[in-house]
């Protein structure tokens, strides 16, 4: 098995000579397995090898075994080996995310730390080397430089398997995905390499056997609560005993094809976009939507990402949404995550970021910012205005990020829905993304306004539901409300919009908070 990982690595270029080699090391079957690998094959190689564990907070005594556990292995390998701590289920808690996906979010964290810490030695090494090359200059032509000028690439490896990626696929096939999804987990993924990836459980097992290789069992692997779980231990079984027992072989083999197709998109649309780049972001003209839809699609991925800076929370949806913006009429926009929007214009689609807008007689009335997942800005909400200088004024939803209005503050953030419990509280609201057409504002009332009050679909003046909520008549231009066109989907403090609920077909959640109601609630 040693021979068929080296020919993997070899094949997809993963790892070169003077790399340094970050392993993500849990203590279980497969991590332990690569790490062997990883060891048995560094001097042929020529690459340093480090281990980072992951403490996650979840598992008590036994998630304290598993680092002593990892440290140990390491202490007998002669490995450097580093931990890093975290309270997930407190995290998950404040991010209101899954302690599933917040897990993948802190394990991504702990690398990047790692990545810096690397760095700083690499450089404090070089710094060490140029003063003994000054003091010493005869060793240079001994090769004493070479070390101390060249730059070490750092890269991740990670023990996926052909199961795992069997999983994967079947996960984000369930959930609705493009072909990005159906191929995430690659041998090589910019600094994230899977050395293991060809390899199947079974033979991960033998290995382990025959090596007599020591490894631990994490309880959560063996819970149905994790949708992945779920597929591990019920629909892919099924799939390999009643289909095909080389199922998750050929998915694997499936996943390399459409990945190779996923490559060929990008570079095409890549050279078409050239074409429409400004110096403020992108101005689509009827050219590009003669273009295969596919095609413009995926020079909008691009584009999107180019300008946000990231890919997170940028789905079809968002993409959907911007080419029916060229069926409609000159004039309409579109607010976009991250700060962007897409206009209709004579000659065809603008996007770009948004300009920082700012009213008379209000200094910095709004401030927009992108939030990560690990910590969110801290914005304290302002007083409400009088109705007299907010009752004709809106003011656009940043999603992600955070709008500071008269009427308040609010933050909005997206997430895939999976099931987690609804944790909502009088100012903070979840809305089914998905099916919100147009874009979200912060408003007073106006005439025409209207709830969906049921299921069924059945609507209701807003005065009237500002009756059956008893808000007194003086306070209720006051209200902050949260619209899309003469719809409301939210009035903050009070009922939502029936027809945004989540429910078990939701894909997107929007999550609304409003800073400017009462502590906790």
């Amino acid at each position: 098995m040693k021979k068929e990982v080296l020919a993997y690595i070899k094949q997809n270029r993963m790892i070169v000579e003077k790399d340094v080699i970050l392993a993500g090391v849990s203590g279980g079957s497969d991590s332990m397995a690569m790490l062997h690998l990883l060891k048995e094959l560094q001097q042929e190689l020529g690459f340093a090898l480090r281990v980072v564990h992951v403490h996650h907070g979840i598992r008590g005594k036994e998630a304290d075994r598993d680092s002593s556990f990892v440290e140990n292995i390491c202490r007998e390998w002669q490995i450097p080996c580093r931990v890093y701590h975290y309270d997930v289920p407190k995290l998950s808690r404040e991010w209101k995310m899954g302690e599933e996906e917040t897990g993948r979010i802190v394990r991504k964290e702990a690398f990047h730390r790692e990545i810096s810490a690397c760095g700083k030695e690499q450089e404090d090494c070089r710094k060490k080397c140029n003063i003994v090359n000054k003091q010493e200059s005869h060793m240079a032509d001994k090769g004493q430089n070479d070390s101390g000028n060249s730059e070490n690439v750092i890269k991740i490896a990670l023990a996926h398997n052909q199961e795992d990626l069997a999983e994967t696929m079947i996960h984000n096939l369930c959930r609705g995905t493009g072909l990005r999804g159906l191929c995430t987990m690659r041998p090589v993924d910019g600094e994230i390499i899977r050395p293991i990836l060809c390899l199947s459980r079974e033979k991960i097992a033998d290995y382990l056997k025959e090596q007599h290789i020591s490894h631990i069992q994490d309880s959560t692997n063996l819970s149905d609560e994790y949708t992945r779980n779920r597929i591990r231990h019920h629909i892919l079984p099924i799939l390999e005993r009643q289909i095909n027992t080389k199922a998750a072989a050929h998915m694997a083999e499936t996943a390399a094809r459409i990945s190779q197709a996923e490559e060929y998109l990008t570079q095409q649309s890549s050279q078409i976009l050239e074409e429409f780049q400004t110096d403020t972001g992108y101005y689509f003209t009827e050219k590009f939507f003669a273009q295969p839809q596919i095609i413009q699609i995926y020079a909008l991925q691009q584009a999107m990402e180019s300008l946000a800076g990231k890919r997170k929370d940028l789905t079809a949806v968002h993409y959907e949404k911007v080419l029916a913006l060229h069926e409609m009429q000159t004039g309409k926009r579109i607010s976009l995550p991250y700060n962007m929007e897409a206009r209709r214009v004579y000659e065809g689609v603008r996007l770009s970021l948004r300009k920082e807008e700012q009213s008379s007689g209000m200094n910095d009335w709004r401030t927009v910012s992108g939030q990560n997942n690990i910590k969110k800005a801290d914005i304290k909400a302002v007083e409400t205005a009088c109705k007299d200088d907010t009752a004709a004024m809106k003011w656009e939803v940043c999603i992600p990020g955070t709008v500071t209005s008269p009427l308040g503050t609010f933050s909005a953030e997206i997430f895939s829905y999976e099931g987690q419990k609804i944790e909502e509280k009088k100012y903070t609201k979840w809305l089914d993304y998905d099916r919100i057409i147009g874009n979200p504002c912060i408003r007073t009332r106006q005439t025409g306004d209207y709830m969906v009050i049921n299921a069924q679909g059945n609507t209701k003046k807003l005065n009237r539901c500002m009756i059956d909520e008893k808000i007194p008549s003086e306070k209720r231009d006051e209200i902050p409300l949260i619209a899309c066109g003469n719809e409301i989907l939210w009035m903050v403090g009070s009922r939502m919009n029936e027809r945004y609920k989540i429910n078990p077909q939701t894909r997107k959640v929007l999550v609304l908070n409003y800073q400017g109601g009462h502590e906790n609630e």
